[in-house]
């Protein structure tokens, strides 16, 4: 997911970088490295942002649609900072 993100915005914005990979046979080797380096930060902002804002399974067996809402604005919080950071920079 991420690195197809990447990809496109490398496409549309970033041409030159885009084609140098691309000679180089080094696309997608970058977009593997993207991906990890993406899926890395998702899950560590995840569990950091739960655990700051008292994200817990006692919170998920006592009020589940509560958790479910909280749980969603973690990961989407955590998908805009991976994009900013990583994918669209």
């Amino acid at each position: 997911m991420w690195g197809q993100r990447h990809l496109q915005y490398i496409k549309a914005h970033r041409r030159g970088f885009y084609t140098t990979l691309l000679t180089k046979c080094e696309l997608n080797r970058h977009l593997a490295d993207v991906n990890k380096q993406a899926e890395n930060m998702f899950f560590r902002l995840i569990k950091q942002m739960a655990e700051r804002d008292g994200v817990t399974e006692q919170l998920k067996a006592e009020n589940q649609m509560m958790w479910v809402r909280k749980m969603n604005n973690i990961r989407n919080r955590a998908t805009e900072i991976v994009n900013v950071e990583l994918i669209y920079n």
